[in-house]
């Protein structure tokens, strides 16, 4: 079929007209004819319901029709039979079928029906308006006149009753400026009547808008002011873009012929006045368009939107000459003094830098053409400054709201001029612009010269000249300069090109040094806003190096040393030159505030622990009065600023030991408990909120007893029993909650997490639950909620009753939990031993084992698998079984695919040995000779170097009779590992006992006082030397004996130096080991500055480095290396110093380094680090302290930390002269 009928010509009409009216949305928005034309010809690829448009699918069908017969033959001839086609014979047979007459026939009638059928619609649109408009003119009194009505609408309005372009010429010639104004007043208001949308279409456009630009000159421009308003409100952006060119150029033209003078003396400007507000009302309208235009122009050429810059610039940049401008004598008004009266922190500016794409054409311009714009700038900034040297600061402008003054104008110009150049410099960019030429200066105008005349602008007189109670603050050159700076140290490159300068920092510094020296500054005032830009700088890792580092300042000390000097003087109020006001705790809090952003770091605290500032702040927090009245809020203010100050010690191993000296820990994770149930921000440099510092709280047992005593154990067990049993009370249950496939729920993990950080620590969970039996009640009521670690551990992991499993809502979930908590404090030996001696967990869990069963009333019934019972069997082979990744394997937790889900065997025996399958034959280890040829070479190199002693005392054999639980504990399972490695021949678990007992009793003689409820009393250096000599009890003493006399065994035998003589009394009592606060915080440290993306990954997980160290080095590495690294980490330390420790730790961390990235990821980090059994080194290496030290080495000789370490400040004296 290829002709159409009458009918079909109808039928394609109304389709016609269909597909207009579904795109009118679009062609009514194309601002010409060839846009419309380019928007019907790229539908397909525009609008997504193309194809279901019925004139489509008419046509789509006529293709069809015509086509269908000549394009299944093509296909036919063109396959030749095969059953597919390929793309080379697709294109053939589309060739041929448009080379085809059917195809020319059918398209060439296809264009004459359509061009007929358009011709109908375009006659029958005109007849359908003629009527309407004949019909409007009948029913509208005094059209006759010629005048429009002001009810007119875009729709249908009585503009259309005249031809449009005559109408519109006809204004356009009336509104010229050779007529009388009578006449343009009248054209004027006619054209305010007329809709936009005609007006901006029409063909007379560009003559109209000459015209009334030349009516924006006079006197009374409401109207055309007005009409522009509304014109660009509904007209496309290269309308708008139009209007705003004219009225930039009016508005350029206007102060070049006028060229208006800024006033003198006490007279000002009246905004009131006809030629100024006229001109306000200009700019208004034309900052109006600069704010509203960024949201639309990226969609439109980018010639659109430089042409809108460039005006905006050209008129910013005009500058009447009307003489020399110096102080006193006349000045030019420009058009940007009344562009910062309307947007005195240029808004629009901001605007306008906020994407790259305008932002890029603004620095393009800047620098080709109006860099003039930022020299004006700094020129105003310097003026500022040099009017505030000179003459007394006003404190008040003019009395009348209408009138500003000069220098309320020249004010209002360096606040915008400091907006302009505080976006402009934290660009890259931006910072190219300079240096530049400034006038009365001989050098260029660099990056660094403009800074530090900010600075010096900031320590000026604070308050603007107009005094609003509103924005006296906001506006007041010291906060608008700091926050200039702040903004500048937030970005990296920024901050080095323009703060990390010498000179930058000298001016900083200077008012600190002079009042140091005793000198008078003025104004002191500023000093408040000094601490807070320090503050930033020393917040980033750069500005910090800079402080503690860096000496290029004329004194024998760094930046950091004199802040600190400065803040401790302000503390003790020793600064003669300062007044009370000026030494107010706003001020030192302040200062405070930025020594904290250095010693809240490993390296900051080493470097500044000399001057005692936790000392200092103690004392000054006691002298806080503690009567609580209606007037003492100013003191509860100072006294949580020094409660924050001393809290934010514990941010570091060796601070946790400084705060702990202070004796304000409880006081201080009191505090941090009261803010952290409110959910409140640590500091406003803090990126993360207070998990990192819980955490490395939690580590000791001072600290886990300040958090329970401060209230946040009970809230942690209470928040997690209501999400894993009770649920949220304010959910209201529609739908039964979904089954949870996970082994611990999302909703529960932060809760899980939480918990581990708490119980991290050996140390902590001695504190927690020595000596606290579990409640074993016969009935528990369903609402009574746990309080303590001891109720939750007996509801979620003592499970051993029917009473217990009724009580759980959710039994399988809420009691894997508890089996996966129990898992990661078992990783730690030292909670195991106390857990197992304790509770008796393993019988309890192996009674649990065997009872599920499918008929526990008879011996032969069939073990039950399922999710508890794989979790149990995974749970005791990991604490029955000792050994290191590639020594024993750990069952998994899931079952398996296919006829055997679970080939693994159950562990239904303790004490016995696991069975067989779970560790490895001693035949598979023939490496392990080599811990005893190490251990050999350490034991003689002791003898030649150092005299034996053999001192024996019976002293403290009651603390022995109380462990002699974890010592049977331990007799039984480290023997057995000693036998799977060949090392031990017999049973060794007398010669065992009988060696821990000798070393308890030895180390017992060398503590000044005991402290049974934090005492872990596990001696794992002296099992490791017992399993390296081969089961030698009586050598391996000797050897401890010898080694005694070495510093290096205050690091490696933990064991010996709690509450040791040999520590000052406050440590000895303290409770915190010399491995934490000396080895932990060095591994910080060096983490930080060789592996920084780990310690990133520590610290966005609420974990620390210190902590997982803290059980590595305690217990020597067991259940994490293999025994030939064992060997290999004791032996290297002996022989090469203790700070090997911290090489070994770093080392090991780094080599995990993928791994933990990913686990900071998926938020179980803390999960992986205590029970990972990927090996810690790749298999081909012998040992990780060995490729460790080849690039650690290095690092220490420089830094010198090895020798540091193993001084230990002055907590270890007297121990190198034994």
């Amino acid at each position: 079929m290829s002709q159409f009928s009458s009918e079909d010509e109808a039928e394609l009409q109304y389709l016609l007209r269909q597909l207009l009216k579904s795109t009118k949305d679009r062609i009514s928005g194309a601002p010409s004819i060839e846009c419309a034309e380019e928007i019907l010809l790229h539908l397909e690829e525009t609008d997504k319901k193309f194809h279901n448009y019925e004139l489509v699918r008419y046509l789509r069908q006529h293709v069809d029709r015509s086509l269908g017969a000549l394009v299944e033959a093509e296909t036919e001839l063109g396959a030749g039979g095969d059953a597919g086609a390929s793309a080379h014979d697709i294109h053939a047979v589309t060739r041929r079928t448009r080379d085809s007459a059917e195809y020319k026939q059918m398209m060439q009638t296809l264009k004459n029906t359509m061009s007929l059928v358009v011709e109908s619609l375009i006659n029958k649109f005109e007849e359908d308006q003629l009527r309407k408009e004949e019909t409007y003119r009948d029913n509208l009194p005094g059209a006759s006149e010629g005048r429009f009505n002001d009810n007119c609408s875009d729709s249908d309005s009585s503009f259309n009753h005249v031809s449009k372009g005559k109408q519109l010429q006809a204004l356009a010639e009336q509104l010229d400026s050779s007529q009388p104004k009578e006449v343009r007043w009248e054209a004027l208001q006619k054209l305010c009547c007329a809709p936009p949308s005609d007006v901006l279409s029409c063909e007379t456009w560009n003559s109209l808008r000459t015209s009334l630009s030349a009516v924006l000159d006079d006197r009374d421009p409401d109207l055309i002011l007005k009409f522009f308003a509304k014109t660009s409100s509904s007209s496309p952006f290269n309308l708008t873009r139009e209007i705003y060119s004219s009225l930039a150029k009016s508005l350029e033209g206007y102060f070049l012929s006028h060229k208006l003078s800024l006033p003198i003396g006490s007279d000002g400007i009246d905004v009131t006045r006809p030629d100024i507000s006229r001109l306000l009302k200009q700019m208004r309208l034309i900052n109006d368009f600069q704010k509203e235009m960024p949201s639309f122009w990226i969609r439109h050429p980018e010639k659109y939107m430089e042409e809108v810059i460039e005006s905006t610039f050209s008129l910013l940049s005009v500058h009447p000459d009307l003489g020399l401008a110096s102080p006193g004598t006349e000045k030019a008004l420009e058009p940007v003094y009344l562009l910062a009266l309307l947007d005195i922190k240029a808004t629009w500016f901001n605007k306008w830098m906020h994407s790259y794409y305008s932002r890029a054409v603004i620095f393009r311009l800047l620098e080709r053409k109006y860099k003039s714009l930022i020299v004006a700038a700094v020129q105003q900034c310097l003026q500022h400054l040099s009017d505030c040297e000179h003459r007394s600061p006003q404190t008040s402008g003019s009395s009348q709201w209408s009138i500003y003054t000069r220098s309320e104008l020249e004010y209002a110009f360096f606040v915008h001029s400091l907006c302009v150049l505080g976006k402009v410099l934290i660009y890259t960019n931006g910072r190219k612009l300079f240096p530049i030429k400034i006038r009365k200066h001989k050098d260029l105008y660099s990056l660094t010269d403009l800074v530090v005349t900010l600075i010096n602008i900031m320590y000026q007189h604070p308050q603007p000249p107009r005094t609003d109670p509103s924005h006296t603050v906001s506006l007041a050159p010291r906060s608008l300069v700091t926050e200039l700076l702040w903004m500048l140290c937030e970005q990296t490159e920024s901050a080095a090109e323009c703060i990390y300068q010498s000179p930058v920092i000298e001016t900083l510094l200077a008012p600190l040094i002079r009042l140091l020296n005793g000198e008078q500054v003025s104004p002191a005032g500023s000093l408040t806003h000094i601490a807070d830009v320090l503050a930033r700088i020393a917040s980033t890792d750069r500005g910090l190096a800079l402080f503690l580092n860096d000496k290029s300042l004329d004194l024998s000390s760094s930046k950091g040393h004199i802040i600190v000097q400065f803040t401790q003087r302000l503390l003790d109020k020793d600064l003669p030159s300062l007044g009370r006001w000026e030494m107010s705790p706003a001020v030192c809090g302040a200062f405070l505030f930025a020594c904290r952003q250095m010693y809240n770091t490993c390296e900051g605290l080493q470097i500044l622990r000399p001057y005692g500032l936790h000392s200092c702040i103690a004392a000054a927090l006691k002298e806080v009065p503690r009567v609580v009245s209606p007037i003492s809020g100013p003191s509860l203010i100072w006294e949580e600023t020094l409660q924050d100050s001393l809290l934010h010690f514990a941010a570091t191993p060796k601070g946790l030991l400084l705060l702990q000296s202070t004796g304000a820990l409880d006081h201080c994770v009191a505090y941090m408990y009261s803010r952290f149930i409110k959910k409140l921000q640590v500091s406003r440099c803090e990126k993360f909120g207070y998990g990192v510092m819980v955490t490395q709280v939690a580590a000791t047992a001072p600290g886990v007893m300040a958090l329970l005593n401060s209230g946040y154990v009970q809230e942690l067990v209470v928040k997690l029993w209501s999400v894993l049993e009770c649920g949220r009370e304010d959910l209201r249950v529609v739908h039964p909650k979904s089954t949870p496939m996970d082994p611990i729920d999302r909703s529960c993990l932060k809760s899980f997490l939480a918990l581990v950080n708490l119980l991290s620590s050996g140390a902590s969970v001695w504190a927690l639950l020595r000596g606290q039996p579990l409640p074993q009640r016969e009935a528990y009521p369903l609402r009574e909620v746990p309080s303590t670690i001891a109720d939750l551990m007996d509801r979620l992991i003592a499970v051993d009753s029917d009473a217990k499993i009724n009580s759980l809502f959710n039994y399988e979930q809420s009691h894997t939990f508890g089996l996966r908590l129990l898992c990661v404090l078992c990783c730690d030996l030292d909670s195991f031993l106390l857990l197992e001696s304790q509770y008796a967990l393993c019988s309890m869990l192996l009674l649990r084992q065997k009872e599920n069963v499918t008929e526990p009333a008879e011996a032969q019934g069939q073990l039950i698998l399922d999710r508890l019972s794989v979790e149990r069997n995974h749970l005791l082979v990991r604490v029955c079984a000792v050994g290191g990744p590639s020594e024993r394997r750990l069952p998994p937790r899931a079952l398996q695919e296919g006829p055997d889900p679970y080939p693994w065997p159950m562990f239904l025996s303790y004490p016995s040995a696991p069975p067989q399958c779970y560790t490895l034959d001693a035949a598979m280890l023939p490496q392990s000779k080599q811990g005893k040829i190490l251990t050999s070479k350490c034991a003689g190199t002791h003898a030649r170097t150092h005299a034996r002693t053999h001192a024996r005392t019976h002293a403290g054999t009651h603390l022995w009779v109380i462990m002699n639980m974890n010592v049977f504990i331990m007799c039984e399972l480290f023997p057995r590992y000693g036998r799977s490695l060949g090392l031990l021949k017999d049973e060794g678990t007398e010669e065992l006992a009988l060696l821990l007992k000798h070393s308890h009793l030895f180390l017992a003689a060398q503590r000044a006082t005991t402290h049974p409820s934090i005492l872990t009393a596990t001696d794992w250096l002296a099992a490791t030397l017992f399993l390296m000599m081969a089961g030698d009890g009586e050598r391996a003493r000797r050897w401890l004996v010898d080694f005694s006399s070495l510093l290096c065994s205050a690091f490696l035998w933990p064991a010996r130096m709690h509450s040791s003589v040999h520590l000052p009394a406050p440590v000895a009592a303290s409770g915190i080991p010399p491995v934490y606060w000396c080895t932990a915080h060095y591994v910080e440290m060096l983490l930080k500055a060789e592996v920084p993306l780990v310690h990133s990954a520590f610290r966005m997980s609420g974990f620390t480095p210190s902590q997982i160290c803290l059980q590595w080095l305690n217990q020597c590495f067991w259940n994490y290396l293999d025994w030939p690294e064992v060997c290999h980490y004791v032996s290297t330390c002996v022989l090469m110093g203790p700070d090997y420790q911290v090489y070994v730790c770093v080392a090991v961390l780094k080599h995990m380094q993928p791994d933990i990235l990913l686990h900071t990821q998926a938020q179980d980090l803390q999960v992986y680090l205590k029970v990972s059994q990927r090996p810690h080194r790749p298999p081909h290496l012998t040992s990780p302290c060995c490729t460790s030290t080849q690039g650690v080495c290095q690092y220490g000789a420089v830094q010198g930390l090895g020798g540091v370490l193993c001084m230990g400040g002055s907590y270890l004296s007297g121990q190198t002269h034994r």
